[in-house]
């Protein structure tokens, strides 16, 4: 990926839209390319926490593991969006792990001393650094509260209505998701069994709401999904 490509990345990434020519070419240069064969893992929990990804292609997942080894997926990250930041407040090591879902996952890592350098000196990309990470955590907060007051199904629906949001394409009044993960990976996102997630997709799809295949899910009305 030559350096014109990796500018032109950088400036769709919404955190660095607003700086300058030289600036996003000089950010650029501090860049290395990483490619991710499926399922591999990009860093782990104890790792040092020193550099920031930036995602190009493909979908990562950031998990952690139970005591028994069962595996949580607390966020899906989608391209043009910086993962591992969180890290840049502390020295320490990493308490996540990150993992390639597709077969051609592309990032751009970037030292995060380099781009802490970026954010002393920018105080508008600091702030916008600063409200990214408020919004991760409204996330979190909301993904707390949906695991502790919804049941299986609610959760399931709004995984779907969240990923629409997200990676959705309107298609006429419909929604059409083409995604990465597998039945026991939503199981995993929303804190529920495989054979629950397969029992609500099957449900959903029965009453004509959904229709889904491996890599894609069509939702007829997502105003009215339930």
């Amino acid at each position: 990926m030559d350096l014109s490509i990796k500018t032109e990345y950088l400036r769709d990434v919404s955190l660095f839209e607003d700086l300058s020519e030289q600036h996003l070419i000089e950010l650029a240069e501090l860049t290395t390319v990483k490619n991710y064969t499926k399922h591999q893992i990009i860093y782990r929990v104890d790792d040092p926490a020193d550099t920031v990804q930036i995602l190009v292609n493909g979908v990562v997942k950031i998990i952690a593991k139970s005591h028994e080894g069962r595996e949580v997926i607390k966020t899906i990250i989608h391209p043009k969006s910086l993962f591992g930041a969180e890290y840049l407040s502390s020295d320490g090591v990493r308490s996540n792990t990150a993992k390639s879902v597709d077969k051609n996952v592309i990032c751009l890592e970037i030292n995060s001393e380099d781009l802490k350098d970026y954010l002393r000196d920018n105080w508008i990309l600091t702030q916008k650094f600063m409200q990214m990470l408020g919004r991760r955590l409204m996330y979190v907060e909301r993904r707390f509260e949906s695991l502790v007051f919804k049941d299986a199904r609610e959760r399931i629906i709004d995984f779907l209505k969240d990923n629409a949001k997200i990676n959705g394409r309107q298609v006429g009044l419909e929604m059409l998701v083409k995604h990465s993960l597998t039945q026991q990976d939503i199981a995993n996102f929303t804190g529920t069994s495989r054979q629950t997630v397969t029992y609500v997709l099957n449900d959903l799809k029965r009453q004509n709401q959904i229709y889904f295949k491996r890599k894609s899910i069509l939702i007829r009305d997502i105003a009215s999904l339930s």
